[in-house]
């Protein structure tokens, strides 16, 4: 049984229910599975529970799986995806808190990269296609040469050490963007050194157990259907699906009327006349005020340099944002306050919107027909800090005394500037450095113009540095609390 491979095993499973094939493939990948729940939830027991609906998902999917499958990667993927299932039920924190933290990494070794690497392993790990995240399963998680690497994907054992590089450069990449600078020789021993870890003992008796025994039972699990849903639409994301229609909401029920659409809207076309001139792309609300009518977003270009955004007149432009940042943008909520869809675009975009009226409906609208984006508000329960006045006369926040409709916000790492805007919408920015939700109670109504600075004194976070900061220049300090807080669930149409 030992010499025998995934798929032999499988197939016996599948086509005579051999118990001793699935235990022997339990036994095989249990501990690739549980790393991978554990990474995500930080939690053994959450972790545990995961591992056992993940082989309950394959003993129910073993006669669908097509032939040929790499078992090994399949597995992986099940196991993050339910992961994501398990986490968005639980309500944890934003990864984004784990991004805003990351330092760089200079000549460190592997372990001491790995504490970088490991929040966002797994994320990075789903933005792969499907051939790039086999190949580094097979590789580091599962510690094949390339040659067998090669062999598990059809490939000579050249393509795959190709396979292997670029998918690492990838990795490096989308690290890179969030604040972990390494090179991809680091970052593959850091995953091929601490990436599986030993699952606790017992497990893969237990999982298989409960797969081969209970599957029917546990078939109608939250997390389990779930994971099986989240897996289907993530298999089926580049497809032709059914989508956007009629929206009617109904007693908290929405209902789509169906028409054929592609996942991925096309961008609205622009007028090259004045869309690609660097200077209608300016966070200038004179030049905003300008620009002739239209509302569209299109992918970030080279004219957009940092991101930022300005609005004046009912008009609004922002640049080179995340889709969650426009999120939060349109429907006025911060990222950390959001349950998003595991399939997010990572690319960052530009919005602009001159149809000289309310531009928050627009950006909603364009969000839709880009992104096939919907989303509606739900009340949890979770930990807060309550944002209130401590010092009535603070250095650096005034209230905005022109007449005038602009507003603009631009910060860096550690700093910020905000113009004309009330503090319900810096409370934002506010959550996305705390990494937790802020209630406003300072009683300041009206807007402001601000400034805030933060640089960690030795031996203080980056959070307790932010934290020093709004209370000696802003006069705000945090309180911390627990109370029930209003979320936006983001789905995607199908």
């Amino acid at each position: 049984m030992q010499d025998r491979d995934d798929q032999s095993l499988l197939r016996d499973y599948a086509e005579s229910g051999s118990e001793e094939a699935f235990a022997e493939l339990t036994a095989r990948h249990v501990n690739k599975v549980y790393s991978v729940a554990l990474r995500q939830t930080g939690n053994p027991h959450q972790a545990e529970e995961i591992t056992q609906a993940v082989f309950v998902i394959l003993a129910r999917k073993s006669r669908a799986l097509r032939k040929g499958v790499i078992l090994s990667g399949w597995l992986y993927q099940a196991a993050r995806l339910t992961s994501v299932t398990f986490l968005r039920s639980e309500m944890r924190r934003s990864r984004r808190e784990q991004e805003a933290h990351m330092q760089t990494l200079a000549n460190e070794s592997d372990t001491e990269a790995w504490p970088q690497i490991a929040p966002l392993l797994d994320e990075a790990m789903g933005a792969l296609n499907e051939d790039d995240r086999h190949a580094i399963v097979l590789r580091f998680f599962d510690q094949k040469n390339l040659k067998e690497v090669g062999q598990s994907m059809g490939a000579s054992e050249d393509a795959a050490k190709k396979r292997v590089t670029r998918a690492l450069e990838k990795l490096r990449k989308y690290f890179g963007r969030r604040g972990v600078k390494s090179t991809t020789a680091i970052i593959a021993g850091a995953i091929s050194a601490n990436s599986v870890q030993a699952a606790p003992l017992g497990l893969s008796k237990a999982a298989a157990s409960v797969a081969l025994a209970k599957s029917a039972a546990l078939g109608g699990s939250t997390l389990i259907k779930g994971a099986l849903k989240v897996m289907f639409w993530t298999k089926a994301k580049t497809a032709v699906v059914i989508g956007v229609g009629v929206l009617l909401a109904a007693g908290g029920a929405v209902v789509v009327q169906r028409v054929a659409v592609a996942q991925t809207a096309p961008a609205q076309a622009v007028d090259p006349s004045w869309a690609n001139d660097p200077k209608s792309w300016e966070l200038n609300s004179r030049t905003l005020q300008s620009l002739p009518p239209s509302a569209f977003i299109l992918r970030t270009t080279q004219f957009s340099g940092n991101g930022g955004g300005v609005g004046a007149g009912g008009r609004r432009l922002v640049r080179n944002a995340s889709v969650q940042a426009l999120l939060a943008d349109a429907y006025n909520f911060s990222e950390l306050r959001m349950v998003l869809p595991s399939d997010m675009p990572m690319e960052r975009f530009d919005f602009l919107s001159t149809m000289s009226r309310d531009w928050k409906p627009e950006l909603r609208d364009q969000i839709k027909k880009r992104f096939l984006l919907v989303a509606h508000k739900e009340n949890r329960e979770m930990d807060v800090f309550r944002l209130r006045v401590k010092n009535s006369n603070p250095p650096n926040l005034k209230k905005h005394n022109r007449v005038d409709e602009s507003s603009s916000w631009t910060g860096n790492v550690q700093s910020m500037e905000i113009q004309n805007q009330s503090l319900d919408g810096f409370v934002g920015s506010i959550e996305s450095n705390m990494g937790q939700p802020v209630l406003n109670e300072t009683g300041l109504s009206g807007n402001y113009d601000l400034q805030l600075q933060w640089k960690p004194k030795l031996g203080e976070s980056e959070k307790e540095a932010f934290r020093r900061a709004l209370l000696e220049q802003l006069g705000l300090e945090l309180v911390p609390d627990r109370a029930p807080i209003e979320e936006l669930v983001v789905e995607k149409l199908r």
